[in-house]
């Protein structure tokens, strides 16, 4: 059970703070011999029963669920609850803590997807816990399978689908996409964790693989980013976002690379309407930019729109990104849009005349991506 699934909606319905946290069983027993008051099960010194309350001033503690020495507590903030509402609660968990066991008895969850929500969930803890983690626990990297250098994806879906139900059919499809040797990792609602071998970085490019050749290595990311979200969205689950990075072992970093990954689709979406693939290493300046306050940004992009409308036109706005695209060559540019080279100096020209800026020098090209950059955000405001 995802505990960011659920926690907020609880804490709205009580009004009030919810925490969820592991203690030790000897802290809960501790806890109710001196408080006096268990409710909902028998209260059985050394176990505890789902469900079960300890109530001390102003704060409610209740059994989630218990494995081996340590047990998981909800923490409710708060004395001013009817009966009957605490009563519903405990119900709740105990009949959610039986859900995963009627499904194992039915053999509904495969060891791959027992493993990959278990990872999903510690992941989740640790951004959680405001401390996170970078090390995975040894019983979480599969074998030791996780110390290899592996490829992370994170794919983002628009619309809610179930999980459960759709685990088994889209590690199917990975894994005849990709390889076999693929990790799918749940995490939030409608986003999902892949992680590739490094030996599809050598499919992709039947050259030598080369460590210290960065530019190689992204260009063939980026073509198996590609293949994968046509994949994924003509034959699985439609409108959906991707990013991936460059290799890394998941057991030593996998909580920084989930962020890195998560902050890329983010920026993506943001900056780039209309993108569906996002790369970390193409949004450099996106990610400065919104680190700026959006005050500070906003006045810029309005100080800068006063001298003319110009960079907004649509037919502008085309030719500055494919211009920028294609690194401010001129020949590509014109080739590009279907126009003649002397068309698009002449527009070039006339952004100069009534800007200032000429694209085709450095300084000026930034001070326009930026412009262009800001306005994208700032217009859907």
């Amino acid at each position: 059970m995802s505990t960011t699934e659920w926690l907020k909606p609880l804490e709205r319905i009580l009004d009030c703070p919810v925490r969820l946290f592991k203690m030790q069983m000897s802290e809960w027993n501790d806890i109710a011999d001196k408080n006096h008051y268990l409710q909902a099960g028998e209260p059985g010194r050394g176990s505890a029963l789902e469900g079960q309350r300890v109530q001390r001033e102003d704060k409610m503690w209740v059994a989630v669920r218990a494995v081996e020495h340590e047990i998981e507590v909800l923490e409710i903030e708060g004395s001013r609850f009817e009966a009957s509402t605490l009563d519903l609660l405990s119900f709740m968990l105990r009949w959610n803590e039986t859900m995963p066991m009627h499904d194992k008895a039915a053999g509904k969850l495969t060891e791959s997807e027992k493993t990959a929500r278990s990872i999903g969930e510690w992941i989740q803890e640790q951004f959680e816990s405001g401390e996170p983690g970078q090390s995975m626990p040894d019983h979480l990297t599969a074998g030791g399978k996780l110390f290899a250098d592996m490829i992370p994806f994170l794919l983002v879906t628009e619309y809610s689908n179930t999980k459960q139900a759709a685990y088994v059919e889209l590690e199917k499809l990975l894994r005849s996409f990709l390889a076999e040797e693929i990790l799918l990792i749940p995490l939030r609602e409608q986003e999902w964790l892949i992680w590739g071998p490094v030996s599809l970085l050598k499919e992709a490019d039947s050259e030598l693989y080369d460590d210290d050749d960065e530019e190689s290595v992204e260009d063939n990311l980026a073509s198996i980013c590609l293949g994968l979200h046509e994949m994924l969205a003509s034959e699985w689950i439609g409108e959906c976002h991707l990013a991936v990075s460059h290799p890394i072992r998941p057991a030593k970093g996998i909580v920084e690379t989930t962020a890195a990954l998560r902050e890329t689709i983010n920026l993506g979406r943001k900056f780039h309407v209309g993108s569906n693939i996002h790369f970390p290493w193409n949004l450099q300046l996106e990610r400065l930019l919104n680190s700026i306050p959006e005050s500070q940004r906003a006045r810029y992009l309005e100080q800068s729109l006063k001298r003319t409308e110009l960079f907004v036109e649509a037919e502008m706005l085309a030719t500055l990104e494919t211009f920028f695209s294609l690194d401010c060559n001129v020949s590509e540019t014109a080739k590009k849009l279907y126009i003649h080279r002397n068309t698009l100096l002449y527009r070039l020209d006339k952004l100069k005349q009534e800007t200032g800026l000429d694209v085709r020098q450095f300084r000026d090209a930034v001070l326009v991506k930026i412009i262009l950059l800001l306005y994208k955000v700032t217009k859907r405001h």
